[in-house]
């Protein structure tokens, strides 16, 4: 594999508004009451998506940390085969396959919208989306740049 250049932490300016930006969405979603194991679901499948093996060892790896069980990680891609997510979390994921492949799409479907607008509050809404969106620049910063997977304990 072709070594390359780093964006991450390199850049610290931009390194860091970016870790701003993802402490500020996380804290909006805790003070909407959308449970932080949910937006692991939805680092993971955006993760998935774009095939962003550093975020998918993270999210994994915190996922399980906060009490995830490691067979709804598994079946995770196939989440609509499964009854194993609730409808908080169906309507997280379709909305997260929708933002990620929207170059594709060209849209959010009216009923992802209306699902997910259906079982969260505004604030809710908004975080999760905003939560999408900082998953998709993290996986993209670290597809771009080969990010290597940290040593891990096993």
């Amino acid at each position: 594999m072709t070594e390359r250049i780093h964006l991450g932490k390199r850049v610290p300016e931009i390194y860091q508004a970016m870790a701003k930006l993802q402490a500020e969405v996380e804290k909006a979603a805790a003070n909407a009451g959308v449970e932080q194991k949910l937006l692991e679901l939805v680092k993971m499948r955006a993760s998935q998506i774009n095939h962003c093996a550093f975020c998918l060892d993270m999210h994994s790896h915190d996922a399980v940390q906060q009490g995830e069980s490691p067979r709804r990680l598994y079946v995770l891609e196939g989440w609509r085969e499964t009854e194993l997510f609730n409808e908080q979390e169906r309507a997280a994921l379709a909305l997260t396959e929708a933002m990620t492949n929207v170059a594709t799409l060209h849209d959010v479907p009216d009923d992802v919208y209306d699902e997910a607008t259906r079982v969260f509050d505004e604030a809710q809404y908004r975080a999760v989306a905003w939560e999408i969106i900082a998953i998709n620049s993290w996986n993209r910063m670290c597809v771009t740049s080969h990010a290597p997977l940290p040593e891990r304990a096993e």
